[in-house]
């Protein structure tokens, strides 16, 4: 029996892709996972696959879990975006009291999602008080459970440092129930994510239910996945997310070329400057997987033999999400012209690839900073050329 965490999901993945592809212009409609796909998601685990395994979840590698993303991202986006998110935030449970842990993902449907980092919580006798607004809540339609990432202030109105200096911020978790949410979800692309702002007001945030998540010294689980941050994670589910929806654009087009013919104009498939095309992008498309797969190899690897993520690694890995996404918007702007006339008709789904995976690239996890960032780090690195 494979005694890999995780196994199996890739093939339930694909098994659901075809439901997700059959619900996906509903999805698009209500700007929302429809109940027959949250549903199939939920009774076949994939929401789980980052929960640790004392919670009864998968636990699952990384690569497990893009793999599971890509293949849903072939169906849907949308869909595949908000699995990813939520998938991520299941991680903070190794960070939270056994019990809060229990009770918020245990209870179904067990969904958490958040949005960014905004806003000061007040300290109160047993936990925190909190008054306020955050964006950005992936997958907030489907969860039972929203969270927050907020600055600790005192008592007497000073903010709380952590040794460094910096200020602590914590990722304080409230019944969805609690919240108060607004649509203003109307975008471009990821239109199905119903990705929503909420707020809270004059809320009792008890301690159990605020974590120092990321934070080693806070961390309850100790297995390997939990040495990597959420923000790592969120970078490499994204950018297979990308693969995914570049994967199915690309596969379009070369349907699309096999069959398509116009008055006066050789057919796609006997076109020269056509073969080259498809020729150079379906190598650059495999040769950015092939580049972010490796490089999640090396680091896990690298992880489960010294036991912590080492800085380097945390490097390349933030280098190869962030390019991989760049190089799978490539890949989708050259399929979405190669197809001509065609993709603009909402029929053939081109034009829905394309705005998803420029919604993808306009994300925090694709900014080119994360370049900046990358060139310091080789830069500071004595002797080093390569993160």
């Amino acid at each position: 029996m494979n005694k890999v965490p995780g196994f199996g999901l890739i093939e339930r993945a694909r098994t659901l892709a075809p439901l997700i592809a059959r619900e996906a212009d509903e999805i698009e409609r209500r700007r929302t996972l429809t109940e027959p796909v949250v549903s199939a998601l939920i009774d076949n685990g994939l929401y789980r696959a980052l929960l640790p395994q004392s919670l009864g979840g998968l636990e699952a590698p990384p690569e497990i879990f893009m793999q599971m993303l890509e293949e849903i991202a072939k169906a849907d986006a949308s869909t595949a975006w908000c699995l990813g998110q939520c998938s991520v935030c299941a991680m903070v449970a190794a960070y939270l009291d056994a019990d809060a842990a229990l009770e918020i993902f245990n209870t179904p449907p067990g969904i958490l999602a958040w949005g960014a980092i905004a806003n000061d919580v007040r300290v109160v006798p047993g936990g925190y008080h909190a008054n306020a607004r955050w964006d950005f809540a992936s997958g907030s339609r489907q969860a039972s459970w929203l969270g927050a990432h907020v600055r600790i202030v005192e008592a007497d109105g000073s903010a709380r440092l952590k040794p460094n200096g910096a200020p602590e911020v914590r990722t304080i978790l409230f019944p969805v129930t609690s919240a108060t949410t607004y649509d203003v979800w109307d975008v471009i692309g990821l239109n199905g994510t119903g990705t929503d702002s909420y707020s809270v007001e004059n809320l009792f945030i008890p301690e159990k239910f605020a974590a120092l998540r990321d934070e080693p010294t806070a961390r309850r689980e100790q297995g390997p996945l939990y040495k990597l941050s959420t923000y790592t994670m969120f970078g490499l589910g994204f950018a297979a997310v990308s693969l995914g929806v570049a994967r199915a654009t690309l596969d379009a087009a070369i349907d699309l070329a096999r069959g398509k013919e116009s008055v006066g104009i050789k057919a796609m498939r006997e076109n020269s400057a056509v073969q080259a095309q498809i020729g150079r992008t379906e190598g650059n498309l495999r040769a950015a997987r092939a580049y972010l797969y490796a490089t999640v190899t090396e680091a896990w690897r690298e992880l489960t033999r010294i036991g912590e993520a080492a800085e380097d690694q945390r490097v390349a890995l933030r280098l190869a999400a962030t390019w991989t996404i760049h190089q799978a918007a490539l890949v989708v702007d050259i399929a979405y012209h190669m197809a001509g006339a065609t993709a603009v008709f909402r029929a053939n789904r081109f034009e829905r690839r394309f705005r998803d995976m420029h919604a993808i690239a306009q994300q925090v996890q694709a900014r080119d900073t994360h370049y900046e960032d990358v060139g310091k780090a080789i830069l500071a690195s004595l002797g080093a050329t390569a993160p």
